[in-house]
């Protein structure tokens, strides 16, 4: 049987309907679905058809190894079905999808890429903080808080850094900041699942980043450091203290992060 297009689909962060229209389109014309570990539940009513296999992946948690997921890939792509991978945020984006393209090309297989929205991008609209800023910041680094060894590492190489896969990590990286040259002062926010109705975000400064451990602790983090941490006026969001929390504009703004919200209009 001849092999289909595999189809990579960026889900983007928390709520299903963060998806593109692309992407749902695709989503909707699979037979089966490889999808991570972050995804919404709810995408499932596009694909309700569709066979679904988790090979979900992770940090300090049991994950499908990624020769798995490699090996699951190719199988389900020469199967002859419309195969989509779909990946949590954008696929491009810490999304290990270098090592799956390879195993496909290797195979034979060809692919496509739908791009998505990453969590750096879900956070900083949230919570209303531009990761650029005319004058200030012209620059954006997005960066993974742990090395492929398991080391924490830290840099100054931007005038905005988000540090992505942090939040078991806070306090050690706020020293590792300091290490770097980053200012103690130097503003810190931390977003915490990113693009859903229960996101929760907070202000601190480099010098005080432990302080967001316990509130974001156990959910996915993302950590923006620098220009873009900066609040637009410490009165508008009413965060300017360090280690206040907030919750996030999904909560009060009618369909932005609820997966409810996602209907079939979007394939249609």
């Amino acid at each position: 049987m001849k092999p289909q297009t595999v189809l990579f689909v960026s889900a983007g962060p928390g709520a299903a309907d963060l998806i593109t229209v692309r992407g749902a389109r695709a989503l909707a014309a699979a037979e089966v679905v490889l999808f991570d570990a972050l995804t919404d539940p709810a995408l499932r009513d596009l694909a309700p058809h569709a066979e679904w296999i988790d090979v979900g992946k992770r940090g300090f948690c049991d994950s499908t190894k990624q020769t798995a997921i490699n090996a699951a890939l190719v199988r389900q792509g020469l199967s002859g079905r419309r195969v989509v991978r779909l990946k949590g945020g954008d696929a491009s984006v810490f999304g290990r999808l270098e090592e799956e393209l390879i195993a496909l090309h290797a195979a034979g297989i060809a692919s496509e890429v739908v791009p998505g929205v990453t969590a750096a991008i879900a956070a900083a609209a949230q919570v209303q903080r531009p990761l650029t800023r005319r004058g200030s910041g012209r620059s954006v680094s997005l960066t993974t808080a742990m090395t492929q060894d398991g080391e924490l590492q830290a840099a100054r190489s931007a005038d905005t850094e988000v540090f992505y896969m942090a939040g078991r990590q806070l306090a050690a990286l706020g020293r590792k900041l300091l290490e770097a040259g980053w200012p103690a002062d130097t503003p810190v926010l931390a977003v915490s699942r990113a693009g859903c109705a229960d996101a929760l975000s907070s202000d601190h400064t480099v010098a005080e980043l432990a302080a967001a451990s316990l509130l974001h602790r156990g959910r996915p983090t993302v950590v923006t450091v620098g220009a873009g941490a900066r609040p637009l006026t410490a009165a508008r969001r009413g965060v300017g203290v360090s280690g206040h929390a907030s919750p996030t504009n999904s909560s009060n703004t009618p369909g932005l992060a609820p997966h409810q919200g996602l209907t079939r209009s979007l394939i249609d």
